[in-house]
């Protein structure tokens, strides 16, 4: 019998029309913006803070994940479809996909075989217009700056050394990492150093994932930092007059999108920041009309819970005064071998004796996550290659230290796979036992805070700097932002900040190289090691095995 890929499963399917999915939300047709037949815009008017009180927000975060990720997307929407299957009105508010790991090496964010949202080619490509808004904005101010340091008569006096805004673009190519701009002459601009960073490591990303509607959107799209002047006077967008302009190119991009699940159950895609580079959680406007929307809430924050779950919690849930119930932990038996020792290959043979080392990297998750005063439940989100030797070591030895794990079969049987999970999650919350702790105060000092990760979070015995962060933090101090959360940029492969350090490292210190200064998203950057926010492509590329016919019917895309 033949294994369908994911593309495939998703193109036998029959989808309901946009209108009918937003039936089930007891939303107007009227309210809806339709991007064709199965895509929407909601608009913001669809929030209810009394509603969002009554629901019960799940996070969904993982082990250090292998390099093709362990399916926190597929149990997303799995889990979607368990609890609606069970008899819950539950819906999944998930981040959309960037282009440069679709044609990379992870592939998109829509989920995996029968647990997967639709139209998947859309979703994974370019959906509703949302990163190309972002990137334009982004952009657009780049060319005010650049335009600025050109003007003769209504220059704000930058010096282009301090500049610390970027250029972006949705796409892995490490060759614009670092460059020389402005060449060809005095009519061709300014020559100075730049630079590009990937769409979802965006301050805009962040800014539009962070606010809580238009008008804060706005005021923050002003706050964003962009260097000083000679005299040494801090920069902002707002000195530029470009808040407007880059809100009006973002005007749409702000409302979240509605689609649906293999089975017909709503999802809500909204906003895309990378977990190791940026904030790694879906918008709180739609997290937030998610919640206004269902009893039971599923969103999911990227790479592991060292990543995405510390973002998600000290930064989105702290912003958005968001109170998460329960937590499930994404592992994968490949993941925790991959942890004990196996090589690439080695991933997919069954051997007990390294999952049994690599549950070391599971468990060091778990205590993460209970930092934050939430117990997880482990998901093992099967796959073909593992054994039931396997499975029920993990089953057991998670038992032995109070932890319910479960097996999660959404990608292969769907909602039904994922009833067991559904109805764990749900009796987890009935006991309220949970009580979401934020792991540190904002008010703290920079150091402080950025320790605090490190030693509770990532087991580190401490905190290096380099030259550069020094004076980085004392520009920080001057400027007032010590208030601010910490935003860490480090390798998702490893709970260390080096890449090749698996499972549970111990006796290491990690390395501040730089900070970036994200006001306007309302936190500061550590970046750790040698962490780039430009990724590079692989040397085969997920593009090497894409093919679309004279029909325009797409293939190889994940």
């Amino acid at each position: 019998m033949k294994i369908l890929s994911d593309i495939e499963i998703a193109q036998q399917t029959t989808m309901l029309p946009i209108v009918e999915i937003a039936k089930k939300l007891k939303i107007n047709a009227d309210d809806l913006e339709l991007y064709g037949k199965y895509k929407a815009k909601l608009p913001l008017s669809l929030k209810d803070n009394q509603k969002i009180k009554k629901s019960n927000l799940i996070l969904v975060t993982a082990i250090s994940p292998t390099p093709s990720g362990e399916g926190k997307t597929t149990i997303s929407i799995g889990l979607n479809e368990g609890l609606n299957k069970i008899g819950k009105k539950a819906i999944a508010v998930i981040r959309e996909p960037s282009l440069g790991p679709v044609f990379g090496i992870k592939g998109g964010a829509a989920g995996g075989g029968y647990s997967q949202v639709v139209p998947m080619e859309d979703i994974n490509l370019h959906f509703t217009g949302d990163f190309s808004a972002i990137e334009k904005a982004n952009n657009l101010l780049s060319a005010l700056i650049d335009n600025n340091l050109q003007s003769k008569t209504n220059s704000l006096n930058i010096d282009p050394r301090s500049i610390d805004w970027k250029r972006v673009m949705d796409m892995n190519d490490r060759a614009l990492r670092e460059m020389v701009i402005g060449l060809g002459g005095y009519a061709n601009g300014v020559p100075r150093q730049e630079g590009f960073n990937i769409t979802p490591a965006s301050e805009v990303m962040a800014i539009l994932c962070i606010a809580e509607d238009f008008a804060d959107l706005k005021t923050r799209l002003g706050n964003i930092f962009i260097g000083f002047t000679y005299d040494k006077k801090p920069i902002y967008a707002r000195d530029l007059k470009a808040e407007n302009a880059m809100a009006i190119l973002l005007r749409d991009a702000i409302k979240p999108n509605l689609v649906q699940t293999l089975e017909e159950n709503p999802v809500i895609i909204h906003g895309g920041p990378f977990a190791n580079i940026a904030q790694g959680t879906n918008s709180i406007i739609a997290t937030k009309i998610g919640l206004s929307l269902a009893d039971y809430v599923i969103t999911e924050a990227g790479f592991g819970a060292d990543l995405g779950a510390e973002k998600f919690f000290n930064i989105k849930s702290v912003a958005g005064k968001l109170n998460p119930k329960a937590v499930v932990l994404v592992t994968t038996i490949r993941a925790m071998r991959h942890h004990g020792g196996a090589s690439r290959i080695e991933r997919n043979i069954p051997d007990v004796s390294k999952v049994e080392i690599g549950f070391e990297n599971l468990k060091k998750h778990i205590e993460n996550v209970k930092t934050f005063g939430i117990t997880p439940i482990v998901a093992i989100n099967k796959f073909q290659t593992d054994t039931q030797e396997e499975i029920d070591f993990v089953i057991k030895i998670c038992k032995k230290i109070d932890i319910k794990a479960v097996v999660a079969e959404g990608w292969e049987k769907g909602g039904e796979g994922m009833k067991e999970l559904a109805k764990t999650l749900v009796s987890c919350i009935d006991k309220e036992k949970n009580k979401f702790i934020p792991l540190y105060d904002w008010n703290s000092p920079i150091i402080e805070k950025i320790e605090k990760i490190a030693k509770e979070i990532y087991g580190a015995d401490g905190v290096d700097f380099s030259k550069i962060a020094k004076s980085h933090l004392k520009i920080i101090t001057n400027l007032g932002l010590d208030h601010l959360p910490i935003c860490m940029a480090k390798t998702q492969k490893s709970l260390s900040d080096n890449p090749r350090r698996i499972g549970r490292p111990k006796d290491f210190r990690v390395f501040v190289r730089e900070f970036e200064i994200a006001v306007g998203a309302g936190f500061v950057i550590p970046i750790l090691g040698k962490m780039m926010r430009m990724p590079g492509l692989p040397n085969t590329p997920a593009s090497d095995n894409m093919y679309i016919d004279k029909n325009g019917k797409i293939s190889g895309l994940s």
